[in-house]
């Protein structure tokens, strides 16, 4: 498999730092592309209500939502450092090429429906700095298709300075915001006490956390922490995963300030003056000089607007070539991805602003955020399952107490997401004219979805409890070796599949060639991704197999015998006669499991499939 952003993978050098800053200021960069995932205009809405219906109550859940933010990018970060997978990559290794291609449908239609928000933000933030129609906003936000073009040929690091200056830009917008509205402090402070006033403030905070973790984040992370180049020592990745940590909580309570900041300008503003009902970002900018008594604050206001729109659109795009490069293998230049990017969001935006006007730009902010809830659980629950892997993560797998916080984390987005989602179908269903078509076409669907998440979350567990009652290891089979030799033969291969047929074919082959011969264990994995990618597959079967192959070799060795091993990838009736006819083998020894008929049909038979492509005697050993 390729290298994740492989035109700039590694592409910063972090060794040879003389100073614990500059190894620090090295590192820095990657958790700010994924902050302005957090600060996107689609974020905006749920700020400004939640400050002008309930001033400042709601801030502690915007606390809340920041600190659930920052336990799972670290756990992203940790899958790509660790790993070197982005969580696309990760999920293809994983799952059948069926579950991928909805994993990686859903995905994609996550990122158009963030770059919908994306390109509506900008778009009205265009509308009210320059007085441009909206129609034509959203056609001039084509035009960062080349800005991004123009960066990525710059290098990582000329794109992260690009972002943090959107970021600064935005973050400078607020402190001025902050300084015209004068908002009260010690009420701020209360507003980190947790509180929710009545089913409205409840709807509200569902929002916001539902809005707080963006989907194509968790694929973004995982790539971009794997720009830094690093020493793979066991003291190296610890560095490397500590210091990510470090510009993840920056990042990220940047993120939360910006987004506390709105709320509270709302709340300083609207909800100090009774205007409870405010929710559009146009009405937020059309009341702020009024309200504040200068012209700056409306300014900016959609400067920063434009900003949080500009940075965001471009990380959006860097998360779509991850996820078609690691769901697919598909490479294509970035330029025709954004525009298919681009355009996906673009057509539907100017259709429903052309029929129904620009009043309903709130409402296709919402959708793009229900859109995103429906597919937050499938980039979520893979991670945590990935992370939580010892043989994957090398003995970087997160532990219990972090296992439980994720989960706990993932229920409640989930549960809440969950909850949005079949509100907003159960006020389509009620509000349509023909709610049959509706119960035909999005309620399975939805459902369907549902099914799908179950599959995900509670896959690993089986196959767990699966592996562990399945006799998968030598030390547990108490195999018996015979030193007798009847026949001798020099050079003997010995097909092994760690069940207990192995000890009656180690047994036979040693009868035929004795203490002198020279035994190669041949083992194959048949994992999907060892279908699919081979000896470069870095699964969790791989890594058992291969492990318990070298057990075998290494009990066999005491015992006075030659063994090598080889490992095979892919399906044993091709890869078992490939091994043995590129060898200088007399004979090949395979045990069987003894079944027959309709367990054929099941199971398949090896020894079918490969005596008749082998060129030497092949010697069966029923069980």
């Amino acid at each position: 498999m390729g290298k994740s952003l492989e035109e700039v993978h590694g592409s910063v050098a972090t060794q040879n730092k003389k100073s614990a800053f500059r190894r620090v200021l090295a590192f820095l960069g990657p958790a700010y592309l994924i902050s302005v995932g957090y600060m996107d205009p689609g974020n905006w809405a749920t700020d400004i209500a939640g400050g002008s219906q309930f001033g400042y109550t709601l801030l502690w859940v915007l606390l809340m939502s920041n600190i659930m933010a920052l336990l799972l990018q670290s756990l992203s970060a940790r899958l790509g450092i660790v790993t070197q997978r982005d969580l696309a990559q990760a999920s293809r290794e994983t799952y059948s090429p069926f579950i991928n291609y909805i994993l990686y449908f859903l995905a994609e239609i996550a990122i158009a429906a963030c770059d919908l928000a994306e390109v509506l933000g900008m778009a009205i933030g265009i509308n009210l700095l320059f007085d441009i129609p909206l129609i034509e906003g959203v056609l001039i936000t084509v035009l960062d298709t080349f800005l991004l073009l123009f960066l990525i040929n710059k290098g990582i690091r000329k794109m992260e300075a690009f972002i943090i200056a959107l970021v600064a830009i935005i973050g400078f917008s607020f402190v001025f915001e902050m300084v015209f509205a004068e908002p009260e402090l010690d009420k701020v402070v209360l507003g980190l006490i947790p509180s929710i006033p009545n089913e409205a403030a409840l709807y509200i905070a569902i929002g916001i956390i539902g809005a707080t973790v963006m989907p194509h984040n968790l694929y973004l992370h995982s790539s971009l922490v794997q720009t830094r180049k690093f020493d793979r020592t066991e003291k190296g990745i610890k560095q490397a995963l500590k210091y990510n940590l470090i510009d993840s909580t920056i990042a990220l309570n940047l993120a939360f300030f910006v987004n506390a900041a709105i709320l509270i300008l709302a709340a300083a503003t609207f909800y100090r003056n009774g205007m409870f009902h405010v929710a559009e970002i146009q009405d937020a900018h059309q009341f702020l000089q009024p309200l504040l008594g200068t012209k700056w604050a409306p300014i900016l206001f959609a400067v920063a607007l434009i900003a949080a729109g500009q940075s965001s659109t471009i990380t959006g795009t860097l998360a779509g070539q991850i996820v078609m490069e690691g769901y697919l293998n598909l490479r294509i230049q970035p330029w025709v991805r954004r525009i298919i990017t681009r355009l996906i969001a673009i057509v539907p935006a100017v259709i429903v602003i052309m029929i129904y006007g620009e009043q309903v730009t709130g409402k296709l902010l919402i959708f793009s955020q229900v859109i995103l809830s429906l597919q937050l659980g499938f980039a979520i629950i893979p991670l945590i399952h990935f992370v939580s892997d010892k043989s994957k993560m090398k003995g970087f797998h997160i532990g219990k107490i972090t296992q439980v916080a994720a989960w706990i984390i993932a229920t409640t987005i989930v549960s809440l997401n969950a909850k949005l989602v079949y509100d907003e179908i159960s006020g389509w269903i009620e509000n349509a004219e023909n709610p049959l078509v509706l119960w035909l076409t999005v309620v399975p669907l939805a459902i369907g979805f549902l099914a799908l998440l179950l599959y995900i979350v509670f896959k690993p567990f089986i196959a767990k409890a699966k592996a562990k009652n399945y006799n998968h290891s030598p030390h547990n089979l108490t195999l018996k070796f015979s030193e007798k030799a009847t026949y001798n033969k020099k050079d003997i291969a010995i097909s092994v599949d760690f069940s207990e047929a192995d000890e009656n074919a180690i047994n036979s082959a040693f009868e035929l060639g004795g203490i002198e011969a020279k035994y190669t264990l041949i083992h194959v994995v048949e994992t999907v991704g060892a279908m699919m990618y081979g000896e470069n597959i870095q699964d969790h079967e791989t890594t058992i197999d291969e492990k318990l192959l070298n057990e075998y070799k290494e009990m066999l060795i005491q015992k006075g015998f030659n063994v090598e091993i080889q490992l095979g990838f892919g399906k044993p009736g091709k890869v078992i006669p490939k091994i043995v006819n590129a060898g200088s083998f007399d004979i090949l020894v395979m045990g069987t499991h003894g079944h027959t008929g309709f367990k054929d049909l099941l199971f398949g038979t090896t020894v079918d499939k490969l005596r008749h492509q082998i060129s030497i005697p092949l010697f069966i050993v029923k069980k």
